[in-house]
């Protein structure tokens, strides 16, 4: 298809429009190469590894979650360079939904509740809360074993869940009206932490927003390229 066409059906997935305000122009097409669209491949992030292992495929397209380029360039070093010049090269296309795929349907929150088997959903302004079967053991598996847990969330009955660093005092509140007796995301800072009226369970960023790329990927009949992170504890 036309690369006009993908971007279309894209926006139909998940429309710009929902995405928050700080997204502004770091959605949507991203770095252009070729103008037909064939075959399509998906990553959380896109890096060197995951616009060769595309162009290896014989994919046109890579779809990520979160965008190459966060701020404006004044100069092309590093990175950057690094990631623009592969794609350059191959002709790769990236394309970002970001916010927008956060808060629309079958987006990243909506496949992170349905990984955990979430029931009774409510919407927050960004994730959702809903009744859980599984108590801290059984998120610890459904989420590779990336737990840390702050305060004592004897009976996880309903849960809060915001993909991506969601720790925000504002949205854990938003949590607690709702009737959750827990909150899940990534990234918690310490003063969160302390004033948080829910216990917080805390995993990795890749770990609550890759099951939304792949569950994407597996909906549209594309490939899917893992790239999960090294993390070593010493």
């Amino acid at each position: 298809m036309d690369i006009s066409e993908f971007i279309a059906l894209m926006e139909k997935i998940a429309p710009p429009e929902l995405a928050e305000d700080f997204d502004e122009n770091r959605i949507g097409l991203i770095i252009e190469g070729k103008s037909e669209v064939d075959n399509i491949a998906c990553a959380l992030d896109a890096t060197e590894f995951t616009i060769a292992k595309t162009a290896d495929l014989g994919c046109d397209m890579l779809v990520v979650h979160h965008t190459p380029i966060w701020n404006g360039l004044t100069r092309i070093n590093g990175r950057s360079a690094s990631i623009i010049k592969k794609a350059l090269i191959s002709g790769v296309n990236i394309y970002a939904m970001h916010t927008n795929f956060d808060h629309a349907e079958g987006g990243i929150n909506d496949a992170l509740s349905g990984l955990l088997g979430l029931t009774n959903i409510s919407s927050m302004s960004l994730g959702v809360v809903g009744d859980c079967g599984l108590d801290l053991n059984g998120i610890s598996e459904r989420l590779n074993g990336s737990l840390r847990v702050y305060g004592n969330p004897e009976d996880v009955s309903r849960l809060a869940v915001a993909g991506g660093s969601g720790f925000d005092l504002s949205l854990i509140n938003e949590a607690y009206e709702l009737g959750a007796d827990a909150f899940l995301s990534s990234e918690l800072k310490h003063n969160v932490m302390l004033e948080s009226p829910l216990p917080l369970i805390e995993s990795t960023h890749y770990d609550l927003e890759s099951p939304g790329m792949k569950f994407l990927a597996g909906r549209m009949g594309w490939e899917f390229i893992d790239e999960k992170p090294d993390i070593c504890i010493y």
